[in-house]
């Protein structure tokens, strides 16, 4: 009975150390008593075939095997440019884009806001993230020297209608009531109403007395 007893004992002891000696070399001990590797990171013992991320860096995932741990990287996606506001909580590899807006010439808008880019655009940040703009047509000003103001779109005619007396263009008149350009030519330019007709005239109609000098102004008679 005392043979029996000692066997058990050394058996034990045997069994003890063998699996001090497992825990050691990070091999785990099964049921069936087959050794299974192990991989020790992050402080912790993973299984063959477990994936993990590395405490020091949640970008890099792991998977354990039987030649020890295999690790890769995740790559982040780049964020929409109409991100406005941005967040990087610790526990996630990559930033997140929280909230997004309209990019519009390399200017971020909110969803919803109206801008005016310029005189001439009307613009909106719709729900999708994109800028819908309206863009003013101006009509041609019924003028030919049209000024433009701060802040207004199309061009105005500061004078009223107007066009030119003749093709040296070096002389204005008033559109609506003949004009006379000098002793023997009177001059009648449009009267502004239709700005296409306008557009492609330019000049003033124009009649000249028949067997008529122009007088000279007293600065060129002898």
């Amino acid at each position: 009975m005392a043979e029996v007893l000692t066997k058990r004992k050394l058996y034990a002891a045997v069994l003890v150390l063998t699996l001090l000696l497992c825990a050691q070399s990070g091999r785990g001990f099964s049921v069936a008593g087959q050794q299974e590797s192990t991989c020790e990171d992050n402080g912790s013992l993973y299984y063959v075939g477990e994936w993990y991320f590395l405490d020091s860096d949640h970008c890099t995932q792991c998977e354990c095997t039987a030649e020890g741990s295999v690790c890769a990287r995740t790559e982040c996606t780049s964020l929409p440019a109409a991100c406005i506001h941005v967040s990087h909580y610790p526990t996630d590899c990559c930033p997140r884009c929280e909230k997004i807006g309209c990019e519009y010439r390399g200017v971020v808008y909110e969803l919803g806001q109206n801008f005016q880019p310029s005189e001439c655009e009307q613009c909106t940040c719709d729900s999708d993230g994109i800028a819908r703009c309206l863009v003013a047509d101006c009509a041609p000003p019924p003028c030919v020297n049209p000024v433009y103001q701060t802040g207004k779109c199309c061009p105005e005619c500061k004078d009223g209608p107007n066009c030119y007396a003749d093709e040296s263009r070096s002389q204005v008149i008033p559109a609506g009531e003949p004009v006379w350009v000098d002793s023997c030519t009177k001059c009648r330019c449009h009267d502004g109403q239709d700005a296409g007709y306008w557009e492609g005239n330019r000049l003033a109609s124009c009649s000249r007395l028949k067997n008529c000098t122009p007088e000279l102004p007293p600065s060129h008679k002898a």
